[in-house]
């Protein structure tokens, strides 16, 4: 899938991934390929992709997920 990560003021994380894991609104949850579209808002925690192979903290933010395509607007 492709992840795009982007506070206000610059892109902090952008390429390809095959999972990643997030702080949800409610829980905590994993995005895999083709996954079923989502739109969520996330809590203060990591967003870890790959398993482990990036590991990007996050006060706050949301997420949405379409057609392989994931972006994640967060604070900055």
């Amino acid at each position: 899938m492709k992840l795009v990560m982007l506070n206000p003021k610059h892109v902090v994380y952008e390429g390809e991934a095959e999972s990643v894991c997030l702080t949800g609104d409610v829980a905590e949850f994993e995005l895999l390929d083709h996954h079923a579209p989502i739109v969520s808002l996330l809590r203060p925690g990591e967003v870890v992709v790959d398993g482990g192979r990036e590991t990007i903290p996050i006060k706050q933010g949301m997420v949405t997920f379409d057609r392989d395509e994931c972006m994640i607007l967060m604070e900055e």
